[in-house]
């Protein structure tokens, strides 16, 4: 394994150990989907709220405020499902719109790997999960140039160098955007959990759905593929792991690891 690919999973493990670990009971999910009640969402509401798809961070950006639907007491931000389900729809019909091929799928965080692999092998896209590789989409002489005219992203922060190289090509981008995501440059956002495991399975088994439903090349109840098989597998005791080393406040005030702060300047 090369020594770049190396220092970005432990980032990438870094990213995991620090995200909240969801405790979802039947009362909560009774109570949150009474919310929702009479709502026609692309799945049963409790499938969404089980998910964690409308579960954020502790942080929003100044663009997100918006999107956020309320504030839970132990600091989490929280997001309308209705408004997931029906940037989802949304999402999926400006897809249909263009050939398999001028459609790109890209992913850097470890728990959307399998899910963009997979929709991408379903409706025919391209999938860059992993390291993104400068040039892909702006330089013609590299080794994997390619040409697109759409792109979905998992995450605006850790995806991107892909939304640049887009931005130059003035390829249109749809993007995951969680409550701590930068919105520039992205024009359709679906605001959700992009960190999660079970939400990034959740959101590509949907969108991957929709897409192909909205082709007409299958109807939603003839789709066989189920919401386990867009879902990253774990490690053995990589859960474990996590509950161990799991900081006890998600998003210390601290310095970064391999960070040290400037000495402020006396005069």
């Amino acid at each position: 394994m090369a020594k770049k690919d190396i220092e970005e999973t432990k980032q990438e493990k870094e990213v995991i150990q620090q995200m909240p670990v969801e405790r979802t009971d039947e009362k909560s999910i009774d109570a949150e989907a009474e919310l929702y009640k009479g709502k026609n969402f692309l799945v049963d509401i409790e499938e969404y709220l089980k998910s964690g798809v409308h579960i954020g961070t502790k942080f929003k950006t100044g663009e997100m405020r918006r999107y956020i639907f309320k504030k839970r007491r132990d600091g989490l931000m929280v997001f309308n499902i209705e408004t997931i389900d029906n940037r989802i729809k949304m999402a999926a019909k400006m897809l249909a719109k263009y050939e398999p091929k001028e459609i790109v799928i890209v992913c850097r965080r470890l728990y959307g790997h399998q899910p963009v692999k997979k929709m991408a092998a379903m409706i025919g896209a391209k999938a860059y999960f992993g390291r993104f590789i400068p040039g892909t989409f702006t330089n013609p002489e590299a080794r994997g140039f390619h040409e697109s005219k759409i792109m979905l992203l998992t995450d605006p922060i850790t995806d991107f160098q892909a939304i640049k190289e887009a931005s130059q090509v003035h390829m249109p981008i749809i993007s995951i955007v969680g409550s701590d995501s930068p919105m520039a440059k992205v024009d359709l956002a679906i605001p959700a959990n992009n960190k999660g495991r079970k939400s990034l399975a959740l959101i590509f088994y949907l969108l991957t759905r929709e897409v192909l439903v909205e082709r007409k090349e299958i109807s939603r109840e003839a789709f066989a593929s189920k919401i386990s098989d867009f879902e990253q597998e774990i490690q053995e005791g990589q859960f474990e792991e996590r509950q161990k080393r799991r900081p006890s406040s998600f998003g210390s005030k601290g310095p970064r690891r391999g960070v040290q702060r400037r000495p402020r300047r006396r005069d």
